[in-house]
């Protein structure tokens, strides 16, 4: 079995995660933060994945999490513009 990865967060990005986990306006952007800190404490990936969360999910949406969060900060836990299901029906901004 691999071992759990080994996430040392700074401080700073410590009491960021924990604020956002609590007070983020986002419900998803809490439950992200929720995950990368109990990985930081030494949860494995799949573990959190399976029981820390509300639904089940799999450890490489975690490992993306983390990853996008290391890169990008908060900003990293947001979805982005554009992402999500279109529109079935636009209305025509025609002028009859």
């Amino acid at each position: 079995m691999a071992l759990p990865l080994q996430l040392d967060l700074s401080q700073e990005q410590e009491g960021e995660l924990t604020h956002a986990m609590k007070h983020a306006p986002k419900a998803y952007v809490r439950m992200k933060a929720a995950a990368i800190l109990k990985v930081a404490a030494g949860q494995s990936m799949r573990q959190v994945a399976l029981y820390g969360l509300l639904h089940r999910g799999a450890f490489e949406t975690v490992r993306e999490w983390i990853r996008r969060y290391l890169q990008e900060g908060l900003a990293g836990l947001l979805v982005k513009p554009g992402r999500g299901r279109k529109p079935a029906f636009s209305p025509c901004r025609c002028s009859h």
